[in-house]
């Protein structure tokens, strides 16, 4: 495994990391899903990226990790449904914290996530006073924003943030040129949707899922990589600069350690990925980040 600096913060995360959204289903058997994410660490990866809305992924890496909690990086957003406080407001997150500390079974975490509000409630200066105020208080060690155009920009430029998260893929390169700007200014950067949704898998347009938007990005580019679709837009993600973790969700072990394996490989050679970002550049067709 591949360990980064995250930004100024502190500390180090692997260069793959696990999005625990997949782990939120109510359906799932508690005793898979803690064998899963205590193997997900095992393997060396120690970025788990969750958040206030994924049904029960907080409560089950409380359940499931806490024990170890000092063997990985904890990530999680919020700013929304706290009963009795309005979104977005320093009352939610003061006590959707102290909630989020309990769900966990933590005294602190590591990253903290405003979860893709817009523009004008990212300049909320009560809102941003709050987020420093649990930081001083150490409930926190690095205020985040996660969302994408604009918002994402002013979050880099406001010297507020100590990191963002934002998609990065194949498809999804405006943001680009920012991520190292923000690496320079000492933010951590995490990619979300380093494998664009696989849109490769699908033989026809998938209207109405996650992939659509990328599955018409792909075709309008009318680029076939040499090797695999999955290790070209992993290997991409992942060694793009100014990235320190790219976090891949999956309820599949085997899937996982293919993907430690990808990135073992290091990066792509330089001609190819810049071929990669010529040839976005060439047919972008206002292709904005996607939220």
């Amino acid at each position: 495994m591949i360990y980064r600096d995250f930004g100024k913060s502190g500390f180090q995360v692997s260069a793959l990391g696990f999005g625990a959204g997949h782990i939120g289903w109510d359906q799932l058997d508690e005793n898979f899903v803690g064998s899963l994410i205590n193997e997900v660490v095992n393997a060396g990866i120690t970025l788990i990226d969750t958040a206030r809305g994924y049904d029960l992924s907080e409560e089950r890496i409380g359940r499931h990790l806490s024990w170890r909690r000092g063997d990985f990086i904890l990530s999680t957003k919020g700013g929304y449904g706290v009963e009795g406080t309005a979104d977005w407001s320093p009352e939610n997150i003061h006590q959707g914290l102290n909630r989020a500390l309990r769900t966990m079974r933590t005294d602190y975490i590591d990253i903290f996530h405003l979860h893709s509000c817009p523009l004008g409630t990212l300049q909320n200066e009560r809102l941003l006073k709050a987020l420093q105020e649990v930081k001083a208080q150490g409930k926190i060690r690095a205020v985040a924003y996660s969302g994408e155009n604009e918002a994402l920009q002013w979050a880099i430029d406001s010297d507020v943030f100590d990191s963002v998260q934002c998609s990065v893929n194949p498809f999804d390169q405006r943001v680009i040129p920012s991520l190292e700007h923000a690496h320079n200014r000492g933010m951590g950067v995490i990619a979300k949707r380093p494998l664009g949704n696989v849109p490769w898998i699908h033989s026809e347009r998938p209207h109405g899922q996650y992939a659509e938007e990328y599955w018409l990005r792909m075709h309008a580019m009318g680029f076939t990589p040499p090797i695999s679709w999955e290790d070209f837009t992993l290997r991409f993600t992942v060694f793009t600069p100014g990235v320190s973790s790219a976090i891949v969700g999956s309820r599949n072990l085997e899937n996982i350690k293919r993907n430690i394996q990808t990135i073992a490989q290091g990066p792509l050679e330089d001609s190819l990925y810049q071929q990669m970002r010529e040839v976005f550049q060439t047919h972008d067709q206002d292709w904005i980040g996607q939220v």
